[in-house]
């Protein structure tokens, strides 16, 4: 089992609720997105440093999560074959997601429109305690996944949810007004989704998640 085989759509078919379930879910989904849209568009606007920014990042991993449970079941790891597809593999693909971003990082930090977002992400995130900002980014990590790559994706079955839930959550990224973490939320929303498509749970695609943002957070140069 290598990292590709990860990437590969799995063939059995997809756990799709039933007409009452699915209606619930869409609700707590639909409701779940524009509070915690709003919650993340005013968290990365605080200034840096500010105690705010900090209280509002955990609001909004919390509304990605209790929403998430509260739209209803959520597949953590159908897929119990082998380690490697849920833990092992996962981790390698987050290594391999963070060492893109990093040449990726170097060659566009001088770009006119990518740079100074990016100088603004890291700004952001260097305005706190390190152990502080990566227990927010790790926490919003798990709530987005619950919910982007759990419940909404639940919600959009069986019409293209991998599709429809990368749309979505580049859209809501989006509400930042940051280039930077847009061009992120493409790349590795896509890359979430296939995991989730692939092992038809959320834990793969949650421990990429979280090896990305501890790396991006201790790892990426100033």
């Amino acid at each position: 089992m290598r990292v590709p085989d990860l990437l590969v759509p799995s063939s059995a078919p997809a756990t799709v609720d039933g007409p009452v379930a699915r209606r619930r879910r869409r609700v707590v989904t639909a409701v779940t997105l524009v509070v915690g849209t709003a919650l993340l568009a005013v968290a990365l606007r605080v200034p840096r440093g500010s105690v705010w920014f900090t209280v509002l990042g955990l609001l909004v991993a919390a509304t990605w999560t209790v929403g998430s449970f509260v739209s209803g079941p959520i597949p953590f790891q159908p897929d119990r074959d082998t380690a490697w597809r849920t833990l092992l593999g996962p981790i390698v693909s987050g290594v391999a997601a963070f060492g893109a971003f990093l040449v990726a990082y170097l060659l566009a930090r001088h770009l006119p429109l990518v740079g100074p977002a990016v100088v603004g992400v890291l700004a952001t995130a260097d305005a706190g305690p390190t152990a502080l900002v990566l227990f927010v980014a790790l926490v919003n990590g798990v709530g987005e996944e619950l919910f982007f790559r759990g419940a909404l994706h639940a919600a959009l079955e069986p019409h293209r949810p991998a599709v429809a839930a990368t749309i979505v959550y580049v859209a809501v990224t989006a509400a930042t007004g940051n280039v930077a973490l847009v061009i992120a939320a493409v790349v590795m929303g896509a890359l979430f989704s296939l995991e989730r498509l692939s092992t038809r749970g959320v834990l793969a695609p949650m421990v990429t998640h979280l090896t990305w943002s501890t790396l991006m957070v201790l790892a990426l140069p100033r």
